[in-house]
């Protein structure tokens, strides 16, 4: 289910809004001004947040722009009753996906949501990997194990197993923070810095010869983690 940040101070037309999109089967989350906004933002998890540009406390700009500090991914929708092109220009330069003036078509409003949320769906490029051999390690995700080169076999932990994999589907490649998040732990409560390290620091373990000088499992610092074969 695909959860959506409403952030709207006109209460009848958040709740026209927010009943539409649970229609739909969105589940959403609304915030009636810029600082609950950023208050939910930080405890949850979304994948797409609509902003009107003017709320009480803090603008609908200085919260995109605030959002885009943490999240360069999480598509952003702008609602606003001004047609003025400068707000429109405004709100895309600080990174606004979309923006739609008030009064607006409901069917529109739904279908910007789709296609916005349908382009920004990561799908790894199709790349499926049940599983892997990394030198003389035999890994096998659906089983969520590894068979080292003495036969013994050594079990891993569902967030290992999913973290792993996800590394691995993406070689070569700097995974965001934001898309580990996403997709290793749904929308729990996140896990620090330091507790995505920890794994990284696991995987050396288990998959390093020389830990200490990892070729494989690398962190990218202020930016994500890098699997390389």
């Amino acid at each position: 289910m695909k959860r959506i940040l409403l952030v709207e101070d006109e209460q009848s037309l958040a709740e026209t809004i927010r009943l539409n999109l649970e229609l739909e089967g969105y589940k959403v989350q609304h915030a009636a001004d810029g600082k609950k906004a950023l208050k939910a933002f930080h405890q949850e998890r979304f994948d797409l947040a609509i902003l009107d540009v003017m709320l009480p406390e803090m603008d609908g700009f200085t919260v995109c722009e605030a959002i885009r500090l943490e999240n360069s991914q999480i598509p952003v929708l702008f609602l606003t009753a001004k047609n003025s092109s400068n707000d429109r220009v405004t709100g895309l330069k600080l990174g606004a996906d979309d923006y739609l003036t008030k009064p607006f078509n409901l069917e529109e409003l739904l279908l910007r949501v789709q296609n916005l949320l349908r382009r920004t769906t990561k799908d790894n490029d199709g790349r499926v990997v049940n599983s892997y051999k990394l030198g003389d390690i035999q890994i096998n995700f659906s089983e969520m194990v590894f068979t080292k080169p003495d036969a013994t076999s050594v079990n891993l932990t569902k967030k290992e197993n999913a973290l792993l994999r996800l590394l691995i589907e993406r070689k070569n490649e700097v995974v965001s923070r934001e898309h580990i998040l996403e997709t290793v732990w749904g929308y729990d409560i996140y896990p620090s810095t330091r507790t995505i390290d920890n794994f990284i620091v696991t995987f050396r373990k288990y998959f390093e010869t020389d830990p200490g000088n990892p070729r494989h499992f690398h962190s990218v610092r202020g930016v994500g983690y890098k699997f390389t074969e």
